[in-house]
């Protein structure tokens, strides 16, 4: 992700600026807002504090109005290096890719050891796929700050997406200096993929729902190198994990710990196997729902086809929207751009005898009561409490089309087929240029071809879905 620095010069007085900066650097952030709008009352063409504030606005979301100070602050200053990264970030973060790096260059250019504009243009080579020349940028960022935690983690991600797991997965690692996850809270030894016979380990939850979901297959083979292992994991995920793995001990992130020896985080667990891609295991599925539930939920389905009065060729479930984690602005910005409304799905209502099964929870479920015109939508989404509930239903479906979330992991996981919208500027863990996925047999990505378009996509996927009711109705 791209990431900002206040700048430290003005042409007022030191002490009114540093006092916005200052405050802006302890991440005292809204009263860094008022101090910027203070000293911008004073003097309207600061360009200094234009491009802090406009930096700052930029970290809280605010991309229109960061965009106004900062393309004031370069046409006032246009030798500011600092403005030009900053005013780059914010048409990053508005997906506009080209006018990004441009601004990138121009900073280069101006100041070729800016360290933040070669990190952030290599980010933002790396949401255009771009991934061999923008590691170019993320080495010459971390050869002039070798312990940037935010430069570092960037490589990382662009090595990933590349399926360089090895030297990845190690980059990765300094994901913990960065502000992306910020430092862990694990508080005892570490391990670090030594044998830890006679011991126990502790494994933390990192990330959201689908993280877990996605490195949970390699607890088993952690236990291999060792004695026990405790795996601490959000209260929803629990029974579903301990049926799957029940060989290993699963506790939630509420319970206190038993007594351990070593500690690490369940995003290491891959680097810490030596993980490849050609090593990546259980990708036929690992996830083990529960019979009753399974049982239980056939038999409402069966009530469904009776009260929709059909008998469909597919019954599909549908994810359009992922959790805003709105207290990680990063992960908040990312969510915006991989999320979409149930109306965008409209085109699916074309596929004849097809049967619909809203899998949204949150915020965004509410839209299942307003489905498109002419799509079949069944929503037990009220019935759907933790992951065991919704793979239990997920167990009866024939598929599930979904955008990138955890229910994509989820039923990749029990080996169900997916069929994946992805964004522009796709998740490391779905790989450069594929449709398929070495972490799971059966899931299809559908990425977006330029960013913000999600019809081209969602129009290849339809198409898809159209000749698979057509063979599955005929027999072929």
């Amino acid at each position: 992700m791209s990431h900002t620095s206040p700048s430290e010069k003005s042409t007022m007085s030191a002490t009114q600026v540093m006092d916005g900066a200052a405050l802006h650097r302890a991440n005292r952030l809204q009263e860094a807002v008022a101090a910027y709008q203070v000293e911008l009352q004073k003097d309207p063409n600061n360009a200094y504090v234009l491009n802090n504030y406009g930096g700052l606005l930029c970290s809280l979301g605010e991309f229109r109005a960061a965009q106004d100070l900062l393309k004031r602050a370069v046409k006032i200053k246009p030798d500011m290096a600092d403005a030009w990264s900053n005013f780059g970030n914010v048409l990053f973060e508005q997906q506009d890719y080209r006018g990004a790096i441009e601004s990138y260059k121009t900073c280069l250019k101006l100041q070729p050891q800016h360290a933040l504009a070669l990190s952030n243009l290599g980010v933002a080579l790396d949401g255009q796929g771009r991934h061999s020349l923008a590691q170019n940028f993320h080495k010459m960022a971390i050869k002039i700050e070798p312990n940037n935690g935010q430069s570092r983690t960037n490589y990382a991600l662009s090595l990933l997406a590349q399926g360089e797991y090895i030297e990845g997965f190690k980059a990765y690692e300094w994901r913990w200096n960065s502000n992306i996850i910020g430092k862990h809270n694990l508080q005892g030894p570490l391990w670090n993929g030594e044998s830890f016979v006679g011991k126990t380990l502790l494994i933390h939850t990192e990330g959201g729902f689908g993280d877990m979901l996605q490195f949970v297959r390699f607890v088993p083979f952690v236990a291999e190198r060792g004695g026990q292992v405790i795996v601490k994991v959000r209260k929803e995920l629990l029974t579903l994990l301990q049926r799957s793995f029940p060989n290993q001990l699963f506790i939630t992130v509420d319970d206190v710990a038993p007594p351990h020896d070593l500690e690490c985080s369940v995003g290491s667990l891959p680097y810490f196997l030596g993980t490849t891609l050609q090593t990546i295991p259980l990708s036929k599925g690992y996830l083990k729902p529960d019979p009753a539930k399974v049982a239980a939920w056939q038999k409402r389905l069966e009530k469904d086809l009776f009260f929709n009065a059909c008998v469909p060729t597919l019954r599909i479930g549908l994810v359009w929207a992922g959790s805003p984690h709105r207290e990680v602005r990063y992960v908040e910005f990312v969510d915006k751009r991989r999320s979409i409304s149930l109306q965008s799905l409209a085109p699916l209502a074309k596929v004849p005898n097809v049967l619909f099964y809203s899998l949204q929870v949150g915020e965004k479920s509410i839209q299942a009561k307003t489905p498109p015109v002419g799509m079949k939508l069944v929503d037990h989404s009220k019935l759907l409490h933790d992951f065991d509930d919704t793979a239990a239903l997920v167990s009866n479906l024939d598929m599930v089309i979904a955008v990138d979330t955890s229910v994509v992991h989820l039923a990749a996981g029990l080996g169900k087929p997916v069929w994946m919208l992805s964004r522009y500027d796709q998740c490391w863990r779905w790989l450069c240029g594929r449709k398929d996925s070495p972490w799971y047999d059966k899931l299809r990505i559908y990425q977006q071809p330029e960013a913000l378009n999600w019809s081209f996509p969602i129009n290849d996927l339809v198409n898809d879905l159209s000749h698979l009711e057509r063979d599955k109705r005929l027999g072929g």
